[in-house]
């Protein structure tokens, strides 16, 4: 019974004097989205012609106002657009 216990010693003390080599280090690239701030110029807010008509207005006054409003904020909808668009 010593000699098993003096060899079971024994292999463990061989087995203790062994230093493992640490793996080297991989290098592993990992992209990650971080949100920064949009810098862009604030749209600003275009004068629509329905609103300086006057109070009073001729229906055919009303009707020029509007079919220019409807070009005014497909315009004003594009800055906005760009604007969005710049900071995606």
């Amino acid at each position: 019974m010593k000699r098993l216990a003096i060899g079971l010693c024994l292999v463990l003390v061989g087995c203790a004097g062994q230093v493992a080599e640490p793996p080297e280090p991989v290098v592993v690239r990992v992209e990650v989205p971080v949100q920064i701030p949009c810098r862009t110029e604030r749209v600003k807010r275009a004068v629509f012609a329905v609103d300086v008509l006057p109070i009073g207005a001729s229906i055919a006054e009303q009707m020029r106002a509007l079919r220019a409003e409807r070009l005014q904020r497909k315009g004003y909808e594009k800055r906005l657009e760009a604007a969005v668009e710049a900071c995606q």
